[in-house]
């Protein structure tokens, strides 16, 4: 290992495994203004760009939307390039993935980023399973994460799961109901992104008779969740007037149906998840701040599996065990794990388990169906054309002269991008911008469908024909 990495640039296991020790660095970017940002390196990694979604937010022209992450391992800081148009350099060479010495200056666009230790390392305790109800792993993320959740199941404070889609949120909220107090309550579960936003006030809270056409006494999710716990899925897809009643139902911890003048007490836990950057939606006046500030009382990250790739074969055996008949890693080809471990996942858990199930019903097809994720992965939700319908990308539209001054990582980008923003405009166009119907014919969620078009700038409107057809009735 280079000399200059190091204890106080990597993560360290101490106490033979029962705890972490977690350097206290900063990172520092200074773009073109000198206007410079920065933010503490824990153990979840952060994303650079020019995105509002990015932790670290770059002003500067020549940097991409999501252009590196920077990553805190047990080897030193690693900074990875995310196919950036420009590229990412250390000491004037590009770099795809590298080390990050001390104090070394690297380079986005015009834009510097430096990482620096800021005082003195926190120890982290580790959690010795590796499960925490039906979640599994054993990576050093994973059981720190573990540790942190064995404490606060025991607790009544609202939690505010953070991650990626697919990363397992919903499997975590129902372990922390399993190991909590609450768990011979009820367990309920509110997918915000699935409710019509017409209706997910009522779905929230209830209705009584006369609160709208057709409403009849009935109670709300909340109701239900009484003496229990309650799972807030996809929050960040919560309509800004719900927000409000929200907080206040969270305030008060009493419950009002539509149309009803009557309060009723309600004993809930709260547990909330969302993939999106909820601060930068709060920045955006897309979230109440207020609201944020209720949820987040305990914040928990789930990482991406790319950043515990020494998870996946316990995954794998644990997706194999609960088939019919059970089955093993030995009855999988010999190549199959080191594939799987080689592949960014950007559908994450979720991603593994579809595979692997391919996997199993035709397993002569190993190299058809894992050789393409050797190749450049697209960001989650991006997903293959299906049905027929792929988007013909215009040699014109792409300006192939100014393609072939591209390098073949950036051709390849500009290309992929091009794909995305018209499958997607188009699968739209098809379903008259219902996101609901267009995700399921591209085959993935809602939630994954609106991170591909936030990527691409693209509203649910620009899906609606100018002269629709009329609808039968």
């Amino acid at each position: 290992m280079p000399s200059e990495r190091d204890a106080s640039f990597t993560l360290t296991s101490l106490d033979e495994g029962r705890s972490l020790r977690l350097p206290n660095l900063r990172v520092t970017v200074t773009p073109p203004d000198r206007q410079a940002v920065t933010a503490p390196l824990g153990l979840a990694p952060l994303v650079l760009g020019k995105s509002p979604e990015c932790d670290l937010v770059i002003t500067d022209p020549k940097v991409s939307r999501v252009h590196c992450e920077v990553r805190l391992t047990e080897d030193g800081v690693l900074l990875r390039d995310m196919q950036s148009r420009n590229g990412t350099f250390i000491r004037d060479i590009r770099v795809v993935e590298a080390f990050l010495p001390p104090g070394v200056q690297a380079t986005l666009g015009d834009s510097t980023i430096v990482v620096q230790p800021s005082g003195g390392a926190a120890v982290l305790p580790l959690s010795t399973r590796g499960t925490f109800g039906d979640a599994v792993g054993e990576s050093l993320a994973m059981r720190a994460l573990f540790a942190r959740l064995e404490r606060v199941a025991k607790t009544d404070e609202t939690i505010l799961l953070l991650g990626e889609s697919g990363t397992g949120k919903e499997i975590l909220a129902h372990s922390i109901h399993q190991e909590s107090r609450r768990n011979q309550g009820p367990y309920v579960i509110v997918d915000c992104g699935a409710i019509p936003p017409s209706t997910i006030e009522a779905e929230l809270f209830g209705t009584v008779p006369g609160a709208a056409t057709g409403a009849v006494n009935r109670a709300g999710f909340f109701e239900a969740a009484h003496q229990g716990t309650i799972f807030i899925d996809e929050i960040g897809e919560l309509p800004l007037e719900a927000q409000q009643k929200l907080l206040r139902v969270i305030e008060a911890r009493t419950v009002r149906r539509l149309g009803s003048t009557q309060e009723r007490a309600i004993d809930v836990r709260i547990v909330a998840a969302t993939h999106r950057n909820l601060k930068a939606m709060v920045a955006e006046g897309k979230f109440r701040q207020d609201l944020y500030f209720r949820l987040s009382v305990l914040e928990l990250s789930v990482p991406p599996l790319r950043e515990r790739r020494e998870d996946i074969p316990l995954l794998v055996e644990r997706f194999l065990s609960s088939r019919h008949p059970p089955l093993n890693t030995s009855d999988l080809p010999p190549e199959t794990i080191p594939m799987l471990t080689g592949y960014d996942w950007p559908g994450n858990v979720r991603e593994l388990r579809n595979v692997i199930a391919r996997l199993v019903v035709f397993p002569e097809l190993l190299h058809e169906i894992l050789d393409p994720l050797a190749g450049p992965a697209p960001e989650a939700g991006s997903g293959p054309p299906t049905e027929g319908e792929a988007a013909q990308v215009d040699p014109e539209d792409l300006k192939l002269g100014k393609l072939l001054e591209l390098s073949l990582p950036e051709a390849r980008e500009a290309v992929l991008a091009e794909l995305e923003r018209k499958y997607a405009t188009a699968k739209l166009r098809k379903y008259d911008g219902n996101i609901s119907r267009a995700a399921e014919a591209m085959g993935v969620s809602r939630q994954l469908l609106h991170r591909l078009l936030d990527r691409h700038g693209i509203k649910a409107k620009e899906g609606i024909p100018e002269n629709p057809a009329p609808r039968r009735a």
